[in-house]
């Protein structure tokens, strides 16, 4: 019988693999087949664009969310803390990554506990919606916001990943009426992410119903966590099950117009292949509120702080410059932009 590894040496395989490994989707995001119509006269001071927005009694400097990744190691510590000190300085919205490794060891809280450098940020906890047919429930969704005093819970959805994961957790039956049970007791607001496949209009009314308030489609075109999960398998036939799956996964764009067209009312965030403030732009024109990137953020944390600072700032600058040019003043007016299809 294999030997399944630990969660925290999970998590830093996670973290190796994701910064030296070619662990891209074969799936594209969609989002090279929309342009902005250009404005040659636009009407505008680029320096008085307004690319704020309130969020779960937050408000946010720009739309950019440094969308979950890690926590559960030492090198977990100082990325987290890394991403909160520029999410503070910069004035943008975080989710950490799953915190069950905290939860059932203690002692590893610290690696998700960035409030000590980010007092103001828009935080997001993290843990698994299958793990309600592991044993959690309610009272661990509460740790999980209290450990790191969270404004809002996010319950991932990754079946696809734990389903080519060496001994994942595979019983996804009756999850939605134990999501649904959260949404209501649960003191913060729950949001539903996808962890790189995208959310299918089916997914998105089932998720409505259940009462989440809002949902991260983390669609295909980014990282593929089949892929991550073919390099540090333990076997040839589980790698071989892993990358079977490269091409799996419903693009970003179509993800979001999925749930825009199920839940029309329903709060998006946008990420999976999201790569700069052009995409993020487009992201919102298609009914986004935020676009998260993770990647581009986990190079730069991996450095310091001040790295990532400056990726943040050359993101929010990419979206006023988009915005400037398409004589959108604001996020609001940018979302009644055209886009034009270049493929159909």
């Amino acid at each position: 019988m294999t030997k399944v590894a630990p969660i925290d040496q999970r998590k830093a395989d996670h973290i190796k693999i994701n910064l030296e490994q070619d662990v891209r989707s074969a799936v594209t995001t969609g989002l090279e087949n929309y342009r902005f119509i250009h404005e040659a006269l636009p009407e505008l001071d680029l320096n008085r664009i307004d690319t704020t927005l309130g969020l779960f009694g937050k408000k946010l400097q720009s739309p950019i969310l440094v969308s979950s990744m890690t926590g559960g190691t030492s090198a977990a510590e100082t990325i987290n803390l890394r991403l909160a000190e520029a999410a503070q300085e910069c004035g943008v919205a975080m989710g950490v990554g799953s915190q069950r490794a905290a939860i059932e060891h203690p002692e590893q809280a610290s690696t998700f506990q960035v409030r000590r450098v980010a007092k103001d940020i828009l935080l997001f906890a993290n843990i698994g919606a299958v793990q309600f047919n592991y044993g959690y429930g309610i009272d661990q969704c509460r740790r999980a916001v209290e450990m790191i005093e969270a404004d809002a819970l996010y319950l991932h959805l990754n079946p696809l990943q734990e389903a080519v994961q060496d001994a994942g957790d595979t019983n996804w039956v009756g999850l939605a009426k134990k999501i649904e049970d959260v949404c209501k007791k649960l003191e913060v607001p729950v949001i539903a992410k996808e962890v790189g496949w995208g959310i299918s209009e089916k997914t998105a009314k089932l998720l409505a119903n259940c009462g989440v308030q809002a949902i991260d489609v983390a669609g295909a075109g980014g990282t593929s966590w089949s892929q991550v999960e073919m390099h540090r398998a333990p076997d040839e036939f589980t790698r071989q099950l892993a990358a079977t799956f490269v091409g799996w996964g419903i693009p970003t764009t179509e993800s979001i117009l999925n749930v825009k067209k199920a839940v029309p009312a329903m709060t998006v965030f946008a990420s999976g292949g999201v790569k700069d403030g052009l995409d993020i732009a487009k992201c919102i024109a298609l009914g986004a509120t935020l676009g998260g990137m993770a990647g581009n953020f986990l190079k730069a944390a991996a450095i310091s702080t001040d790295n990532v600072v400056e990726m943040m700032r050359l993101t929010k600058r990419q979206i006023e410059v988009t915005m400037f040019a398409t004589g959108a003043g604001n996020l609001h007016k940018l979302e009644d932009k055209l886009i034009k299809k270049i493929n159909s």
